[in-house]
């Protein structure tokens, strides 16, 4: 195995497929657009679902990129060897071009050729689709790997748990995957040992989607008709495993901001297992509070989706920089390491440095104040406690009223001699997940796959409200950010304070004359520099000479998109704005619907 840095896996990766004739894109926001299914990108296919589906890319069929990604689902496992919030993916997709027999000898060759990763041929493994009553059994791949010189008894054949993507709603494109393991010198942990096994032998460094099914509304699955390749390889754990480190911690990506931390604190890296934990959670949490922040469509943190998942990430962060003994303003101190790390792959953050610097210690302070008000709340809550024990519910209670953490209600009742009822806070705290999983499960229909004509006028009513805005209240309002189901439109957008009752009456009624003009909208394709030449707005994250998509409706609206679109704006309805709100610091929210 060769020894790479961080930056030189992203340009191999991309030089690889550039020359098997895959365009370069650039990585998409880190904020979904125009999709209530998740709260953050979180894999490269995420802002590709369109095209997936087959709508044409400007850039062709053959597409490669690095895309930097959020999962919060496992946040309360980072701080051991692998987990982390933030990741950059490397992806690249075959939109209806080439498939598995072009795919799977494509990654053996990155794989194992010395010009690429390098990597000994007997140290992998791979899996593939077992079958069951809906798709048969993927032999074509297992077949195409043992074409490679791969022995029959590292080709594992494992379940849709394991082995099968999607669909990404409830419906949609959707097929087998065939992963790709590195054989770690872990034992094998029985004679079943496959890579399905959590002991750690087999370790997932690469995965290929063959997307081939539309799972239909009754449960069914039809052959796709644009059959699709969507692959994705973590670029922290590849990174890892090439370099022979037991953590992504101990790699090149955490080297400076791990340096920091030992040098604000005081304390060292790996002296024993509580500091370590605590340095990777300060570590990955404030890497990821800068990304988010630092995206074109960056959130402030908030009580209510992004926002409120980047006020408990700095939040977490702040409260294990204070057993550090981390100073005040520690996060902006560690988010410059960050920003001067990433500033040339990805430019946002340092366009975006002030907001970065100014929201995390605007959040340090609020959350200075949450303490002092939770410890007067823990002090009133002492002098009822019975049979010298805090029981779960009011535990919880400070933990959900006032974002008091369980850990400090723990600490301080043991300086009073009292326990506290962990059990009952922690079977409380699995009610309110299971509520709120329920409520996303309800509100997160639909999405990027969803192209229904409502969605499609939906869409197209952004546009309009967009230009609306910038017209009222001035060229400086920008969109933050938008949220559409079939039912109603969700608007972000830049602006410092409350909207008049005369400022939402003027919006919505020259939402409404456009409509009523029935201007036909157009779709024009061209580079970055030419939209803005020609006065589209929109978010312009994509490269120099990159191809980008610009809908123009009449002389009302011109703005760089991907989403699907009405083919006139007479065809949306009567417009009206419901709610006009405070999204966050400097953001205000406007949620509205289309009548017929």
């Amino acid at each position: 195995m060769k020894s790479l840095h961080s930056s030189q896996l992203r340009s191999l990766f991309l030089k690889f497929f550039q020359d098997h004739g895959h365009a370069v894109i650039s990585s998409a926001s880190i904020i979904p657009e125009n999709d209530p299914t998740v709260l953050f990108t979180t894999a490269g296919m995420h802002p590709l679902v369109p095209y997936l589906m087959g709508a044409k890319h400007p850039a062709g069929n053959r597409l490669c990129d690095v895309q930097k990604c959020v999962r919060t689902g496992d946040i309360d496992d980072v701080g051991d060897f692998s987990h982390l919030t933030f990741f950059e993916m490397l992806g690249n997709w075959s939109l209806g071009d080439y498939f598995k027999e072009q795919m799977i000898p494509w990654s053996w060759e990155f794989l194992t050729s010395p010009e690429y990763l390098g990597l000994p041929k007997e140290r992998l493994a791979f899996s593939v689709f077992a079958g069951d009553d809906d798709c048969p059994r993927d032999e074509e791949s297992a077949r195409l790997w043992r074409s490679m010189g791969v022995p029959e008894e590292r080709v594992f054949y494992l379940p849709k748990e394991n082995n099968w993507w999607g669909p990404a709603g409830l419906t949609g494109p959707c097929g087998p995957d065939t992963e790709m393991f590195i054989i770690t010198d872990k034992e094998p942990c029985g004679p079943d040992c496959s890579p399905a096994c959590s002991c750690g032998r087999y370790l997932e460094i690469w995965n290929d989607v063959f997307m081939q099914y539309n799972k239909q509304a009754d449960g069914s699955f039809a052959p796709l008709a644009q059959k699709n390749v969507d692959t994705g390889m973590g670029l922290e754990r590849t990174i890892c495993v090439l370099n022979g480190k037991k953590s992504v911690y101990d790699t090149d990506l955490f080297e400076g901001i791990l340096g920091k931390i030992a040098e604000l604190s005081g304390k060292r890296y790996g002296s024993d297992e509580e500091t370590t934990r605590a340095f990777r959670i300060v570590a990955d949490h404030i890497r990821t509070a800068t990304f988010i922040l630092g995206d074109d469509r960056g959130v402030a943190p908030s009580n209510v989706d992004q926002g409120y998942v980047l006020r408990r990430l700095i939040r977490r962060a702040v409260r294990y920089g204070m057993g550090l003994g981390l100073p005040e303003g520690f996060t902006g101190e560690i988010a410059q390491v960050i920003i001067e790390q990433y500033r040339e792959p990805y430019p946002e953050l340092e366009r975006n440095r002030h907001f970065v610097l100014e929201q995390l210690a605007l959040e340090e302070t609020r959350f200075a104040k949450t303490l002092k008000q939770g410890t007067r709340e823990f002090e009133k809550l002492v002098a009822r406690v019975q049979n010298e024990t805090i029981d779960g519910e009011s535990a919880f209670h400070l933990y959900d009223t006032y974002g008091f953490p369980v850990e400090m209600t723990l600490e301080l009742a043991k300086e009073k001699g009292l326990a506290v009822d962990l059990e009952g806070f922690q079977e409380r705290f699995r009610q309110h997940q299971a509520t709120s999983q329920a409520g996303a499960e309800q509100r997160f229909k639909g999405g990027l796959a969803d192209h229904s004509d409502e969605t499609a006028r939906l869409h197209t009513a952004t546009h309009l409200l967009h230009a609306a805005l910038r017209k009222v209240l001035g060229p400086e309002v920008a969109q933050k950010g938008s949220n559409i189901t079939a039912e109603r439109l969700r608007f972000d957008f830049s602006f410092g304070r409350k909207m008049t009752p005369e400022e939402i009456t003027a919006v919505e009624q020259l939402v409404n004359e456009a409509i009523q003009a029935k201007y036909p909208i157009t779709c024009e394709e061209m580079t970055v520099a030419d939209a803005k030449e020609h006065g589209a707005i929109g978010l312009f994250e994509s490269r120099y000479g990159e191809l980008v998509k610009v809908y123009s409706m009449g002389p009302f609206s011109k703005e760089i998109c991907g989403g699907p679109h009405a083919g006139n704006t007479g065809d949306l309805g009567r417009f009206k704005i419901q709610k006009e709100e405070s999204s966050s610091a400097g953001v205000r929210r406007i949620k509205a619907v289309i009548q017929s």
